[in-house]
C-alpha cells in the first residue's frame, strides 16, 4: 500500500486543515460581538455633528491641497469646494442651534455660574 494516497500524514491535507482552522479562527475573530456591546454608549446627535464638521473641515483641506498640486481641474474643485461648504454650513448652523436650544433649556442661571469672558 501506498502511504502518500492519503491519510493523515499528507502534507497536502494537514494544510487543508490548517487552512480550516485559520479560516474559523478568523471568521470568530471578526463576526464575535463585542464584549459588552449593549453598554457602549450611543452618540448624541450634538457630538455627532461636531465629529462630521471636523471630517468636512478635513475635506476641505485635503481638496485644497489636492487642488494646489495639480490633481484638480478647476471645474471640479470649485464644484466640490461649494458643495463641502455648503455642507459645512448647513451643520454648524444645526450645531448653533441645538447648542442654543441647550443654553436655553439649562438657563440664564446656570450661564451667570460660569466665568465666561465676552
Amino acid at each position: 500500500m501506498n502511504s502518500a494516497s492519503g491519510g493523515l500524514s499528507d502534507p497536502h491535507f494537514l494544510s487543508l486543515i490548517a487552512c480550516a482552522i485559520l479560516l474559523v479562527g478568523v471568521f470568530l475573530y471578526v463576526f464575535w460581538p463585542a464584549p459588552h456591546a449593549e453598554a457602549q454608549r450611543n452618540k448624541t446627535r450634538l457630538e455627532y455633528l461636531r465629529e462630521r464638521r471636523e471630517t468636512l473641515y478635513d475635506n476641505l483641506r485635503d481638496l485644497n491641497f489636492e487642488y494646489r498640486s495639480g490633481k484638480y481641474p478647476e471645474e471640479d474643485y470649485g464644484a466640490q469646494r461649494a458643495a463641502l461648504e455648503n455642507e459645512a454650513a448647513e451643520t454648524v448652523a444645526e450645531i448653533d442651534l441645538l447648542e442654543a436650544q441647550t443654553f436655553a433649556a439649562i438657563g440664564p442661571n446656570a450661564a451667570s455660574a460660569s466665568p465666561t469672558s465676552h
